[in-house]
């Protein structure tokens, strides 16, 4: 269960991390997520819509026992929330 709590964990810092760098005028540079954001009012629906998805696949992971697929994961949201934080004190 851990590693699926923080698999959710990484989401929600993945989040908040992108909606700061998006108020402070960095582009979101994945093309799927950029191109909801563009058809979205609000970058925020769009982002809720995503990571709700991404909880959903982590869940299945975790229930179906895919447990590298999920440690795979969580270092590559890592990675992603790095580069968020790189990305806001670049801004």
């Amino acid at each position: 269960m851990a590693i699926f709590l923080v698999f959710v964990g990484l989401q929600l810092c993945d989040a908040a991390t992108t909606l700061i760098f998006l108020a402070r005028g960095v582009a979101e540079a994945n093309p799927l997520v950029g191109a909801l954001f563009d058809a979205s009012a609000h970058p925020a629906a769009s982002l809720v819509l995503v990571k709700s998805a991404a909880c959903a696949l982590g869940l299945f992971c975790w229930k179906s026992r895919r447990v590298t697929l999920l440690r795979r994961a969580n270092i590559f949201f890592t990675l992603c929330v790095v580069w968020n934080l790189a990305a806001i004190a670049r801004a």
